[in-house]
């Protein structure tokens, strides 16, 4: 997707950060949108080691801790721009994380690059654009590991129920503006549809039988910490993300026994905030099974235990793609799921339908050979 050059980089980044400059024509066709003393990057890289902490079950950095990492990115360079004017402080929330696809693994040893791009404000959100690129210090090589796409939305300091105005950003062309306002309400529309599944709830089943959506469904209960939180007392989205990925790779391991590994991740969306000291249940089931992948529903309800006058309520919910790997790392068939009641089968229908508009999507956008 193309980027557009938008404002000016800023020098004094922390060590564990470095800035991707505007090409020299954007940068000069694009005046600073901060205040006089401030000026704000348009966009930002945070590099890091992956260590054996990292790692998951098949020895790969696992998905969850990349999401984390993507998050993180989108939450300084967003919080940045919502802050670059004068006015009431904020803190930018994840919202909504649109498809994100793991296109290769990365390795333990391996320095994982993320890059983060603002590319379009609305009144009250803004996206940010984020890369991953793996490197091998020992030779040089570097990957495209990971693409994805973040809404934020600023909250105030004073009330976090408060959501402030985005400073606009200034684009290179009138082009950028308008492809971006079309994926501002595309993914909007998508936000609301996803509202009317949200009294769905995972129901453990009594001795399921193999290849069922209730042999593999799983659920993990955590208790929400302060190091879990931003400092504001706020669940970190990229927290909720990692757990929502561990969850759904123990529903596609239940399922197939072998190594599973991520493959992408259709739409995250983030209904509501989540506190410190709430207990949040994550559940998965799985949806959809084609030859060589599995879908799986990730949701995510908060419970405020320590307040009363609040009610258990849907957080966050989204679907994860898996597939599932030989020890020699090869792709191998996938059992096929089978699909008991009748909302099983709804399921199962409506997941195959997004696997092949995906799969329609991916071969329309395939290279011509030559």
């Amino acid at each position: 997707m193309a980027r557009p050059g938008l404002i000016h980089s800023a020098p004094g980044l922390p060590d564990t950060c470095a800035l991707l400059q505007p090409p020299a024509a954007s940068a000069a066709a694009a005046p600073s949108m901060s205040g006089p003393d401030v000026e704000t990057p348009s966009a930002i890289q945070i590099c890091r080691i992956m260590r054996p902490d990292d790692a998951n079950v098949a020895g790969n950095v696992h998905g969850g801790t990349i999401l984390k990492m993507i998050e993180e990115a989108g939450a300084i360079i967003s919080t940045r721009h919502c802050n670059s004017q004068n006015g009431e402080r904020c803190v930018a929330a994840l919202a909504r994380v649109e498809r994100t696809d793991f296109l290769s693994p990365m390795c333990i040893g391996e320095v994982a690059h993320v890059s983060a791009e603002i590319t379009y404000t609305s009144k009250h959100s803004v996206e940010v654009q984020v890369n991953v690129m793996s490197e091998n210090i020992l030779t040089g090589a570097k990957k495209l590991t990971n693409k994805a796409t973040l809404w934020y939305v600023p909250l105030s300091l004073k009330n976090v129920d408060k959501v402030l105005e985005v400073p606009p950003v200034v684009y290179s062309r009138q082009e950028q503006e308008e492809e971006g306002r079309k994926r501002y309400e595309a993914q909007k529309l998508e936000r609301m549809e996803t509202k009317w599944r949200n009294g769905d709830i995972v129901q453990p089943v009594l001795n399921p039988e193999p290849n069922t959506v209730s042999y593999s469904q799983s659920s993990l209960i955590h208790l929400v910490g302060p190091s879990d939180c931003t400092l504001h007392g706020f669940v970190h989205g990229g927290v909720t993300m990692k757990l929502m990925d561990e969850v759904a790779g123990i529903v596609a391991a239940r399922h197939c026994k072998t190594n599973i590994v991520t493959a992408s991740v259709d739409a995250i969306n983030f209904h509501d905030k989540i506190r410190k000291g709430c207990v949040i249940t994550i559940s998965g089931r799985m949806t959809f099974t084609s030859n060589k992948s599995m879908e799986i529903e990730v949701l995510v309800d908060a419970d405020p235990v320590v307040d009363s006058s609040q009610k258990r309520y849907r957080a966050a919910s989204a679907f994860f793609t898996y597939v599932s790997l030989s020890q020699e790392g090869r792709s191998l068939p996938v059992p096929q799921l089978v699909p008991e009641t009748e909302d099983e089968k709804k399921r199962f229908e409506e997941g195959k339908g997004r696997y092949l508009q995906m799969k329609a999507k991916r071969q329309g956008h395939a290279e011509p050979q030559p």
